[in-house]
């Protein structure tokens, strides 16, 4: 029999071997929490975001040319995508069963952090930008009337920063970038839960659009929706030789909207509802056989939505029993009031105070004084009482959960941060006291505006990464608030089920109807240095040119 005795001299080898590697992962960990090597990174990162302003102006340029609205981001998920491969990303596409959706990863091991930004725009919202007045670059094309061209950049100029530090450091963690498609739908994020696109991911960076530069935790006021589609099937008859013998579906339309117009005085304040008739019927002389009508229903909370949603289906009902016509509904989107993690917009907060807003320009400031006059915007914003006067010189304050809200709009980040510590960017690329989806939030959103107050963004973004990659106690801390706070009491229950698909249809008409007149215009950087000199566009434009 062997014995099975080490002889003392290779004991003593594995000893010291072990002893090799023990001090070898303590020197690793003492030099990624190292405050002088956190702070050389943070420096570095900084730099670097500096250098990639070009790449960062060309890609808010070229997917403001794109212009495309909810499902049926084409051009812009295959521009972005592009760069992300280029750079060593994995990407996975059509991704929830959406075609435009992805999701872009790099790295190995902890942390998993991710990275979202939307990327639709809204009907109707073509305009030049840099003009200070009314001037499609396609007329009733859609356009980037809220300004999501602009968050790609920011987290993916970040993100590349960052990349090449823990390349050069070799820091694990993995680095997932994805995009918000259909966001004014609401119709992605839900789905990208409810089918794992985002599992195993410790924690979530989202950016938006603003006029100022913060980071917010708690509920920020905003109202949860779902987005729901009734119809209504009749029968056709000829209407004026025997209308008796119809069934119209657009009487029941009508009634059911006449009934929640009812409704809406047995309210809370704080619910916001609105609708557009999708189909209502073919011609006059036809009794319509098919109508339908396209409900939002919004409310702080989601038992407050869903007793909406309910009420509404009652109504709906209602309309088809008096028109003896049958009903149908479809959700087409849906988010829940989101929740944001205290622990890393402290850290963001810090970060953004770092980084400090934009030097902007006097010609900036005139664009944006000339905006708020053709808007009319109010002196003062009545949510932070800030005086509405050109751009923002100040970085704002951190914000916590709002003591009472009379509610407002949504955005499916909501449902994302019910299932994973997040945080939301908001980064100066917009000029205050505009009105939200208007083709005049497009003005600045291909100008030095947008393209400083991204590269301010990014600069924020991979501080924070930073800060998540070297500080395992900023995440363990955030997961404890995710835990023992935030969802302490709250249980997250989707609005959708595993039988309601996305709505991938919606949008694809219009698109068709434009995409070929608004190809012409798509940014050319090899041959433009910016989108504005393409347009031949002077900044700022702030009146009409006689003749033009």
């Amino acid at each position: 029999m062997r014995s099975s005795r080490l002889s003392p001299a290779f004991r003593a080898f594995l000893v010291f071997a072990l002893m090799i590697t023990l001090f070898a992962a303590r020197g690793q960990s003492v030099a990624r929490n190292d405050s002088a090597f956190v702070e050389n990174l943070k420096k570095q990162a900084m730099v670097s975001v500096d250098g990639k302003a070009k790449s960062v102006q060309e890609m808010v340029d070229m997917v403001f040319s794109f212009g495309e609205l909810g499902f049926q981001e084409f051009e812009t998920s295959k521009y972005l995508t592009g760069v992300l491969e280029k750079n060593g990303f994995t990407v996975e596409r059509g991704v929830a069963g959406i075609p435009t959706a992805w999701v872009a990863r790099w790295g190995n091991g902890s942390p998993v952090i991710a990275l979202g930004s939307d990327i639709d725009c809204i009907p109707k919202a073509s305009q030049k930008p840099g003009v200070a007045y009314k001037s499609p670059i396609v007329e009733g094309a859609p356009g980037h009337g809220e300004g999501h061209n602009s968050g790609q950049a920011v987290i993916i100029f970040g993100a590349l920063a960052v990349k090449e530090l823990m390349e050069k450091n070799h820091l694990p963690g993995t680095l997932v970038i994805w995009p918000g498609v259909a966001e004014e739908l609401l119709g992605s994020k839900a789905w990208y839960i409810r089918d794992g696109v985002l599992k195993g991911v410790d924690a979530c960076i989202f950016t938006h659009v603003y006029s100022g530069f913060q980071a917010r935790y708690g509920d920020p006021g905003y109202n949860g929706m779902v987005s729901v589609q009734f119809s209504f099937d009749g029968e056709a008859a000829h209407a004026a030789g025997a209308p008796w013998r119809g069934k119209s579906a657009l009487d029941a339309v009508e009634l059911m909207d006449v009934g929640w117009n009812f409704k809406r005085e047995h309210l809370k304040p704080t619910q916001r509802s609105h609708y557009v008739i999708t189909d209502g019927g073919d011609q006059p002389n036809v009794v319509p056989s098919k109508a339908s009508v396209w409900y939002y229903f919004r409310e702080r909370t989601y038992p407050d939505i869903l007793s909406m949603f309910d009420a509404g289906q009652h109504i709906a009902q209602g309309a088809a029993l008096m028109t003896d016509t049958k009903m149908s509904y479809r959700i087409l989107g849906a988010a829940w009031p989101p929740h944001f993690n205290k622990p890393l917009a402290v850290a963001m907060t810090a970060n953004i105070r770092r980084v400090g807003m934009p030097e902007w320009s006097e010609a900036d400031q005139q664009l944006a004084r000339a905006v708020q006059k053709l808007v009319d915007a109010p002196k003062v914003d009545f949510e932070d009482g800030d005086s509405i006067k050109g751009l923002k010189t100040k970085v704002d304050s951190l914000k916590g959960s709002v003591a009472f809200s009379m509610g407002g709009g949504s955005d499916d980040i909501g449902d994302i941060s019910w299932n994973i510590p997040t945080i939301q960017l908001l980064y100066p690329a917009n000029i205050p006291g505009t009105k939200g989806h208007h083709w005049a939030d497009a003005i600045a959103m291909a100008t030095p505006i947008a393209h400083k107050g991204c590269v301010a963004g990014a600069k924020a973004i991979a501080l924070t990464l930073i800060d998540m990659l070297t500080a395992p106690a900023l995440l363990d801390s955030a997961k404890a608030y995710f835990t023992n706070v935030q969802t302490k009491d709250v249980h997250y229950q989707s609005f959708i089920t595993e039988k309601d698909p996305p709505s991938i249809f919606l949008n694809k008409a219009i698109m068709e109807t434009y995409r070929d007149k608004m190809r012409a215009f798509y940014y050319n950087p090899a041959k433009y240095k910016t989108y504005l000199e393409q347009l031949g566009i002077s900044y700022p434009t702030l009146e009409p040119v006689a003749g033009k």
